[in-house]
């Protein structure tokens, strides 16, 4: 991906002020700062004494989202909306106590597989840099890195009036190659199980695929690729359980989305991409750029917009969301599952998502 796609999406920085420095007879100690110290800014408050640190971010019409810092997970979006006055409607779909214990939300996963067994995880991440324009832009970036310092990781939230955006900058400072796994993926709550729908993908291959294992993914991966329970829709509906084939490269694994809509009332999990097999070509039809969502019980829409990934991941849970709360969500982003990212020494990947909507 292009260098001025992923730098669109950031607040221009200030220039940092001078550092202090103690003087060499004088042995000078500061007390530590807190987070909100160090990085508070308008529209940008931080607050460390709870059990988990985590930041919310408010623009000037009021939409807000909030981070939870150690594992990067967005458990909250509210955006205005413009049927209630001075109202804002909550996005994601999460389940736990919201401090210790979380589920679902927005969250990053990057793994490095380039060893066999268990890969690294990107986690345990550090406040940054903070940023905002005072009005109707700001921002908090995140880093870690991995444990001999080969991978550094910067993880970029960015909030406006009518987006969101989440962003990954990788550098490969070590002396060999790496392979990365990666997605951003989003639990996208839904007021019912009926009338939720995505447009925009039709005409893409997909597979049914389990979503890569994450900390805050609400069903794991087992879970995701179980079929819905037989029940009474069991008697009208075409069967929930689609064919999984063992190798992605054979063609009886993949089918084409022939419909406008792709109806998300039943249970599956897929990826919407090239096959593995046409990517060797040097011509090949990508997954969309973007696709939307619908939710007629809600009346709200967003777009899901995907820099720098391949592929297009989504998971619904079918009957089984009854387990995880009143409301139905989807679990959804984009990603690079079927095909990970080799980063040669010195070099940099960066890739974004953008979740944007036109409920104003």
């Amino acid at each position: 991906m292009a260098s001025h796609s992923l730098l669109s999406l950031q607040v221009p920085k200030p220039s940092p002020p001078p550092l202090l420095r103690a003087s060499s007879t004088t042995a000078v100690q500061c007390p530590p700062q807190s987070l909100e110290e160090r990085f508070g800014r308008k529209g940008i408050k931080f607050s460390d004494s709870d059990v988990v640190p985590a930041v919310e971010l408010t623009v000037r019409n009021g939409s807000s989202l909030k981070l939870r810092i150690p594992d990067g997970i967005i458990t909250s979006y509210r955006p205005k909306v413009y049927w209630k006055d001075d109202g804002f409607e909550e996005v994601f779909h999460t389940i736990g106590d919201g401090d210790s214990s979380v589920k679902g939300g927005l969250g990053l996963i990057l793994n490095d597989v380039s060893q066999d067994g268990s890969p690294w995880s990107a986690s345990e991440w550090v406040v940054k840099d903070s940023d905002s324009d005072s009005i109707d832009a700001v921002q908090v970036e995140l880093s870690c890195t991995n444990g001999d310092g080969s991978l550094d990781i910067t993880y970029v939230v960015s909030l406006y009036p009518i987006s969101i955006s989440t962003a990954v900058i990788v550098q490969n400072n070590g002396t060999k190659p790496t392979k990365l796994a990666s997605a951003m993926l989003s639990h996208i709550r839904f007021k019912n199980r009926g009338g939720s729908a995505i447009q925009g993908l039709q005409g893409c291959s997909y597979c049914s695929h389990p979503p890569l294992a994450s900390s805050f993914s609400i069903l794991s991966p087992s879970d995701a690729m179980e079929p819905d329970p037989p029940g009474w829709f069991s008697f009208f509906d075409s069967p929930s359980q689609e064919k999984v084939s063992p190798n992605i490269d054979e063609p009886e694994a993949w089918k084409v989305e022939d419909d406008m809509y792709t109806v998300l009332k039943r249970k599956f999990s897929r990826v919407y991409a090239a096959p593995p097999s046409e990517r060797r070509k040097r011509i090949y039809n990508t997954s969309p750029s973007k696709y939307q969502t619908i939710d007629q019980g809600s009346k709200l829409g967003f777009r899901v917009i995907r820099m720098g990934y391949e592929d297009i991941y989504i998971g619904t849970p079918g009957a089984l969301s009854l387990n995880y709360g009143k409301n139905y969500f989807i679990c959804t982003g984009p990603a690079s599952m079927l095909v990970p990212v080799i980063l040669e020494p010195g070099d940099q990947w960066r890739a974004a998502q953008v979740i944007e909507h036109d409920n104003l």
